[in-house]
């Protein structure tokens, strides 16, 4: 009987998609890609955003920020994935914001996230031969709107659609394709200082959260095999040192925790709201993410980025540094980072991302 190898595909994302899969004693969860840092700015900054949301890529990060900007944005981002496996995968990215007052009451955004995973062989259960292949991405369209409640306070939020085709072959006596979908929310809030405050906080600092991914589990072969969506808890705040006519120093950090948990008597994952709670469970200490970066402009023209991100044993214990660069020429900002793993055989070691935002 002829069957898939979408089995396979998550096996081999768990074990090497280091950027969004998380598989421990406690954890697993679906789409991993939608925990993949999509901009190459903060890819240069050790993956941290949740309290800089200064751009359109708020959008992912913290989408309150869009409540403090102005005017129009087109962000894109290319990159390889895990280049050392010389593999087809590839990530793209795009989003937009539109800041208008009188219209919106606010900022609204839209986003597209795209993985290509590559291309599969197929056979059957009884013979190794090859019966063909089949292509496998995963993809998610997310729309944003944010607003200010007060001169300090932002609020924002995002719907999304995110669909993983992992095989559109069916498999097996189950007769089900590995293709799964569902619908998730996000919830944000930043705060930013102004001299009603202390008077040196004034457009230096900002803070943020953001629960990102809240929504129903992705089945791919029936309900009770379904793994739950990547919902993150992230915290953040950024503080520019040194503002003046032509440099700028900005300082980042951010803290995240999946809100996630799977028994490990039963194989089941709880459901939300469930798993709001049960994610603080004995592993909590070993399952926190923490990135730092720092950014320095000079002129507003060129800008040099260098971070740190690591994370708990329990939801993969990655480690590594990464360094960016920025250059702004009229309405366009060029954005490339790369991450430096100094642990062995890191799938992530050598990453690149290419960005291209627009402003107008």
């Amino acid at each position: 009987m002829q069957r898939t190898i979408y089995r396979v595909i998550i096996g081999i994302l768990a074990g090497v998609f280091s950027l969004g899969e998380v598989r421990s004693q406690t954890t697993t969860t679906a789409v991993p890609f939608q925990l993949i840092s999509p901009d190459a700015r903060a890819g240069g900054m050790g993956e941290v955003g949740t309290g800089v949301g200064d751009n359109a890529n708020a959008i992912y990060w913290n989408p309150a920020g869009l409540a403090f900007q102005t005017g129009k944005e087109v962000y894109l981002t290319h990159a390889q994935w895990l280049p050392q496996f010389n593999s087809d995968l590839y990530y793209e990215y795009a989003t937009f914001k539109w800041n208008d007052e009188q219209q919106f009451g606010g900022t609204i955004g839209a986003q597209i996230i795209f993985l290509n995973l590559g291309q599969f062989i197929y056979t059957t259960e009884s013979s190794p031969d090859p019966l063909g292949t089949f292509h496998s991405f995963e993809y998610s369209i997310a729309l944003a709107y944010a607003t200010k409640l007060s001169p300090e306070w932002g609020f924002g939020g995002n719907v999304r659609y995110i669909q993983s085709s992992l095989s559109p072959i069916a498999v097996g006596q189950e007769k089900q394709t590995g293709i799964g979908r569902s619908v998730s929310f996000d919830v944000s809030a930043m705060w930013r200082p102004d001299t009603t405050y202390i008077e040196e906080l004034a457009n230096r600092l900002a803070v943020g959260f953001d629960i990102s991914n809240v929504g129903p589990k992705v089945k791919y072969v029936d309900v009770q095999q379904a793994d739950p969506l990547p919902t993150l808890l992230r915290v953040g705040t950024s503080y520019k040192f040194i503002k003046d006519e032509y440099n700028d120093l900005m300082l980042a950090v951010d803290v995240g925790k999946l809100l996630v948990h799977r028994d490990t008597t039963t194989g089941l994952s709880d459901n939300l709201p469930k798993s709001f709670v049960t994610a603080w469970d004995a592993n909590t200490g070993k399952s926190f993410m923490l990135s730092a970066g720092i950014e320095y402009w000079y002129a507003k023209l060129l800008a040099l980025r260098a971070g740190y991100y690591t994370e708990g044993s329990a939801v993969g214990g990655r480690r590594y540094l990464t360094f960016g660069a920025g250059l702004k020429y009229d309405v366009y900002n060029f954005d490339f980072s790369y991450i430096d793993s100094y642990q062995e055989d890191s799938p992530l070691a050598n990453t690149l991302r290419f960005s291209l935002g627009i402003v107008w």
